[in-house]
């Protein structure tokens, strides 16, 4: 009925406690709380005013890594191509969302980490992801993914970020906030900067928070402080809230007359910009790993045609790399060892190639037109033209 809607329906907390054990608090205090100690740890990634004053006066090539799950080595296999080629830039700002962010940091470090990043990308496994045990909150826990991180996120690691972030350079990593229903952006160089166990500890969580899939894994809660009073915010999946992270979505739109602060934009699609057709078993597990394929694949394709219009009309460069929907390597199942390194082969054979970005996403309108990117690393290859030949790359 009408009043079992109403009743059921969200509103503002102004109780101490919440079902589930949460303690309370407003709409209003979650919008001014800050992360204790480090008050420039983190925007609202929807908000115009506030990436602008974090952001905009950072120019220089920026990198935007999608979310992707396994399908991240493509990336990782990309960027290692275009270090061997010599051909890949010193980002200035380098976004992550999801699985994207996992590979953000090593990213962000330069060319000197792609082995790392290799090696870390090839040791994932299912067992070093999740175990199969519910929680109140999720069909999968992911204790193993938190030890992961925390073994690969080294204190060294953070340092080195926290000294790139001192030369001027940034690091976004996306939540989504649920309490909220907003995307956070992290400046992941700003909590390393602070240096304490605790800012160490809070690195990592955001990082296992993007890659928090809303009922499949457990959601990560991160506190904050308003007013004296601590709260429990609780952060998933950036994916959530958008797949690829360049900018708030409403600077991307046609309408905005808002310049694009950066002078090269590149973003990596970990997957393919089209959905399969493929048979799904009747598991819960099958049909909401495919809706979240199927989304993600959908949210990609559509930041990146927005993405690619705002470049345009800022005058800048705009480079786009994405698996082929020729890669028919075959899949055994989660994080499955063959088809990620096959995946990372088909990244690098397109990172060393002669073309490994298109300037315009295929099969908009002027896309097979399109001039070439000419910022940094290399031109575009053609929208309906090879990246490389041979092996499982990627056409």
């Amino acid at each position: 009925t009408p009043a079992d809607a109403a009743a059921a329906a969200p509103r503002e907390a102004t109780g101490n406690t919440q079902p589930g054990g949460r303690s309370g608090f407003t709409a209003s205090q979650q919008a001014i709380a800050t992360i204790p100690g480090i008050p420039e740890a983190r925007f609202w990634g929807d908000s115009e005013a506030d990436y602008l004053r974090i952001l905009g006066g950072i120019g220089g090539d920026w990198l935007a890594l999608s979310a992707g799950g396994e399908d991240s080595g493509f990336g990782a296999g990309l960027l290692t191509g275009l270090s061997q080629s010599g051909r890949r830039p010193d980002y200035t700002v380098v976004t992550g969302v999801s699985s994207g962010a996992l590979l953000a940091p090593f990213v962000f470090l330069g060319s000197s980490r792609d082995a790392e990043m290799r090696d870390n990308f090839m040791a994932l496994n299912a067992a070093e992801v999740f175990e199969d045990h519910r929680t109140p909150e999720s069909l999968l826990d992911t204790w193993p993914l938190r030890d992961f991180i925390k073994k690969r996120i080294t204190p060294e690691l953070i340092a080195a970020v926290a000294a790139e972030h001192k030369r001027g350079r940034r690091l976004i990593v996306l939540t989504a906030n649920l309490d909220a229903a907003r995307p956070v952006a992290w400046n992941m160089g700003a909590i390393a900067a602070a240096g304490t166990e605790a800012s160490a500890k809070l690195f990592r969580d955001v990082l296992v928070a993007s890659s928090a899939i809303p009922g499949l894994f457990p959601p990560m809660m991160i506190e904050s402080e308003t007013g004296g009073q601590r709260l429990q915010e609780m952060h998933v999946d950036g994916g959530l809230a958008a797949t690829i992270y360049a900018a708030p979505d409403t600077m991307l739109l046609a309408t905005s007359t808002q310049r694009l602060p950066m002078s090269t934009l590149t973003i990596i699609v970990n997957g393919k910009l089209m959905s399969e057709f493929s048979v799904t078993d009747r598991s819960l597990v099958a049909v909401l790993g495919r809706s979240l394929s199927v989304g993600v694949k959908r949210g990609s394709r559509s930041t990146a045609v927005l993405a690619s219009g705002a470049a345009r009309r800022s005058g800048i460069p705009f480079n786009l790399a994405f698996v082929d929907q020729s890669f028919n390597y075959p899949s055994r199942g989660m994080f499955d060892a063959a088809y990620m390194k096959a995946l990372f082969e088909s990244g690098l054979a397109q990172g060393k190639s002669a073309a490994p970005f298109v300037s315009a996403v295929p099969g908009t309108p002027g896309a097979e037109d399109a001039p070439q990117a000419q910022g940094k690393p290399v031109e575009g290859r053609t929208t309906e033209g090879s990246a490389a030949a041979g092996g499982s790359s990627a056409q």
